[in-house]
């Protein structure tokens, strides 16, 4: 069954929040990546601003057995608005599994990043539900060896 993790969305304060939630939770971030870090081609055709290049693309934290508390911030061409600054990610078992449940859950919403494979990895899609609930899906592909 795919875990289910909050993912929130910062205004440039990111890693501030998350420096935080680390001194309340305790434990350690297993990533930490910036903007910087991003390929050029990754950027979606356009080049990351100075003011952007520091701030965070994706954090996370483990908040207990099987919790993992996630973040970004925006970029500030694209400033989030608190109310619609967190996102359910779903972590699926298998790509069969994540379209299922990108498929499922995006009818007759508003899909903004189909399902495909990124830079980092994963087979990964965004999208707002009909209800208006943002949504990630995200399958962790591990290479056969």
């Amino acid at each position: 069954m795919a875990a289910i993790n909050p993912y929130l969305i910062f205004n440039g304060n990111c890693e501030e929040a998350f420096l935080f939630y680390q001194s309340v939770f305790g434990g350690e971030f297993p990533y930490v990546g910036k903007f910087s870090d991003m390929p050029a081609d990754a950027a979606g055709g356009g080049s990351i601003s100075e003011e952007d290049k520091n701030r965070i693309m994706h954090i996370s934290l483990p908040i207990g057995k099987d919790s993992i508390l996630m973040g970004s911030d925006s970029n500030t061409a694209n400033a989030v608005a608190f109310g619609s600054n967190v996102s359910i990610s779903i972590n699926a078992e298998s790509r069969d599994e994540a379209d299922k449940l990108f498929n499922g859950l995006s009818a007759g919403g508003s899909p903004f990043m189909p399902m495909s494979q990124t830079f980092w990895g994963a087979y990964f899609g965004m999208f707002v539900d009909k209800f208006g609930i943002h949504w990630m899906v995200n399958f962790d592909e591990t290479p056969n060896k």
